[in-house]
């Protein structure tokens, strides 16, 4: 087949192999308009094509690397004819062609140090894939040496974790540790080696734990990774207060990670007073660096009552700041007296949050435990929450509010199927503690606008189970007393369940 073309643009064609089609291209322009021939090479090369339109240089070296470990894998390697010294870090590597092609910086230093316009990596490739003429004689060729340096400015990068990131440029799936995954990391960042890179963030997001979460998100936000940034969010979603609220590593959480956190409808916590007592030990630790153990709830709550009476500390110079996180905190939902007068005596919040959480509360039980003052239940529901563990069969917790008495439940019903749910309680089948001041209602009906969610990681990732949000009268007999039970199947341990309701007027 013949193709004329007019004389000013006599440009000869030639045959080469995109995707699974032969197609007519222009040598000089790799992908010309031909899109349907693009499309099929990154089908074959399982590359995304939005991404090849945006930045098709970075596909020609794709394309070429691939080229390359197939054709010369069993001949370069078994030569071993090129050996590039790689200067870096006061050190030096040696690399061969097929490993060294894995890195994408590598192969840029390389091109450039060959002499040579890289613009056409394809052209420059090609020409090593060709390889030396066979010799007639049996005389072993000398090995070439090349010499490339590379600077590096992250201090995340160390010497040992650059040669782990080498090492896998060898063997693919060489061992990297949790404590040396961050620098590991930043070596294959800089390396722009992506599978490594992807690996790391892989392990990071399987290995998040008290005493890594903050550099762990720190690494995400510094090199936008945004699934390690969404798995450090969800991760402290579940485990603020049961878990960091109970350590140390409490005072490592970043403020914005902090905020961001308390706004999220996932977070779980025991009670609301739970999650204020977890950011007041936060704030606590924030003030006292020196203090390398968890204090006692006595020891921060004496600090606080510490500072002079004449203004709040949040109305303080250093208290500005925090004001913040402490308006995300749902004051509505410390309920029992004994903790309104805690947070009263040592002076923390403004009065007139305060007096305001106590007028909603009157307000409440002067309408028989209507919450006229609350409407939408994802951002103001009072919130309960269970840890259930995968040794239990069954777990509770009873909770008052405004003299209606509900327990929160969970039961094993097997080795991998759970059910949750709440039910209303007779106030003489509750603890005697929590008939606090003698607070009972006696009312046959309690209107309830609720929600039941469970959250549970299975091999790295977090599985949500949730009801619809539900209205219903909750009646003391034994038909009408129990909510909808929220039943989920999961290998997940340990289960966080939440809570949310409210007390819609009725």
């Amino acid at each position: 087949m013949t193709l004329f073309l007019p004389k000013q643009h006599s440009i000869r064609l030639e045959r080469r192999l995109a995707g699974s089609t032969n197609r007519w291209r222009f040598p000089k322009e790799p992908f010309s308009q031909d899109l349907l021939a693009l499309s099929q090479m990154c089908k074959a090369m399982s590359i995304d094509f939005d991404e090849a339109l945006k930045d098709p240089d970075r596909l020609c070296i794709l394309k070429s690397r691939k080229g390359f470990s197939e054709n010369l894998k069993n001949k370069a390697l078994q030569r071993r004819d090129t050996v590039v010294i790689l200067e870096c870090l006061g050190l030096q590597w040696e690399l061969h062609l097929p490993q060294l092609f894995q890195s994408e910086t590598l192969t840029k230093l390389y091109l450039a140090a060959q002499g040579e316009e890289t613009s056409d990596p394809v052209m420059e490739l090609e020409k090593l894939l060709q390889g030396p003429a066979p010799r007639k004689t049996k005389e072993r060729p000398p090995v070439k040496k090349m010499i490339i340096s590379l600077k590096i400015n992250d201090p995340l990068v160390t010497k040992v974790a650059f040669a782990t990131a080498l090492k896998n440029l060898y063997v693919s799936q060489a061992e990297v540790s949790l404590e040396d995954v961050l620098g590991v990391l930043a070596s294959a960042h800089t390396l722009r080696f992506s599978s490594l890179f992807q690996r790391c963030v892989a392990m990071m997001m399987k290995g998040l734990e008290p005493r890594n979460i903050k550099d762990f998100y720190l690494t995400g936000r510094k090199y936008k990774e945004e699934q390690l940034i969404t798995a450090c969010e969800k991760w402290l979603e579940v485990n603020l207060v049961p878990v960091m609220g109970t350590q140390i590593h409490l005072r490592k959480i970043p403020k914005e990670l902090l905020h961001k956190v308390l706004r999220s409808p996932r977070l779980f916590t025991f009670s609301e007073f739970h999650l204020l007592k977890t950011l007041l030990l936060w704030v606590y630790l924030q003030l006292n660096h020196r203090i390398q153990t968890l204090p006692a709830y006595e020891t921060v709550m004496a600090f606080f009552n510490s500072f002079p009476k004449k203004c709040s500390f949040l109305e303080r110079d250093m208290g500005h700041g925090l004001m913040s996180l402490f308006l995300c905190l749902r004051l509505h939902g410390v309920t029992k007296g004994k903790d309104l007068e805690e947070l009263k005596h040592i002076n923390f919040f403004p009065t007139s949050w305060l007096v305001r959480v106590k007028a909603n509360h009157y307000h409440a039980l002067e309408n028989g435990g209507d919450m006229t003052y609350l409407s939408d239940l994802a951002t103001q529901a009072m919130r309960f929450g269970l840890m259930f563990n995968q040794e239990y069969t069954t777990h509770s917790k009873m909770i008052a509010i405004y003299g209606f008495f509900f327990e929160i439940k969970g039961i094993k019903n097997d080795t991998t199927s759970y059910s949750f749910y709440m039910q209303r309680m007779r106030h003489t089948d509750a603890d005697p503690s929590l008939c606090e001041h003698g607070l009972i209602s006696l009312r046959a009906e309690r209107l309830v606008k609720y929600e039941i969610t469970a959250q549970t990681l299975v091999g790295g990732r977090w599985q949500e189970f949730r009801t619809n949000e539900i209205m219903q009268k909750f009646r003391l007999v034994k038909l009408s007393c129990r909510s909808h039970v929220l039943k989920i199947q999961t290998v997940g341990n340990p289960i966080y369940v939440s809570f949310s309701f409210i007390f819609p007027g009725s």
